[in-house]
């Protein structure tokens, strides 16, 4: 069965959203090497509104031309994404399709497919909808060292859920990878 991987930047106070206001200059060759390798290891990405919206206008843009993570933009670009909202229509992103009808069961039906990991980024309303129906199979969380001291904290609304510390990665930048399971 196919894994749901949620990786999501968040910093040393816990908070989430904007990261490209405070993640990129941590960006480094291993931090990319490894944000790549994630990505690879993957064949389908998963997106609620917010995200999809925010990559879906920029990645199509974004080329390998010149990036230091060969095939990354390319990988993302065409892979599938399926985007679960109640709000979009419209989908202009390639490859991207709309979660129609019941998202927990649609991500049940897309684990049980044949394929490599599904990968999440951000750890929102559709990511605490899977913990809390068990579909999600690891959280991979991208520690930077920065304290915002404001913004979305992760884990806000979440239920109580006991995680396995299952592996630690530390960049040069200071940026550590937590990968947690979640105990079932």
């Amino acid at each position: 069965m196919r894994k749901v991987i949620v990786s999501v930047f968040v910093t040393l106070d816990g908070v989430q959203d904007d990261p490209q206001e405070w993640s990129l200059e941590y960006f480094t060759e291993e931090y990319g090497g490894y944000a790549r390798d994630q990505l690879f290891a993957a064949d389908a990405l998963l997106m609620g509104r917010v995200t999809y919206q925010g990559f879906a206008e920029s990645w199509p843009s974004i080329t390998d031309e010149g990036s230091p993570q060969e095939g990354f933009a390319d990988r993302i670009n065409t892979m599938p994404k399926y985007v679960a909202s109640t709000t979009l229509r419209e989908l202009a992103w390639t490859n991207s399709r709309l979660i129609e009808g019941d998202v927990v069961d649609a991500v049940r039906t897309l684990k049980r497919q044949p394929g490599l990991d599904i990968l999440m980024y951000g750890c929102g309303d559709l990511a605490r909808l899977l913990a809390r129906q068990g579909l999600v199979d690891e959280i991979r969380l991208w520690i930077h060292p920065v304290v915002l001291g404001r913004g979305e904290h992760l884990f806000t609304g979440w239920s109580e859920t006991r995680m396995r510390l299952a592996g630690t990665r530390t960049f040069g930048s200071g940026v550590v990878v937590q990968t947690h399971e979640p105990l079932r």
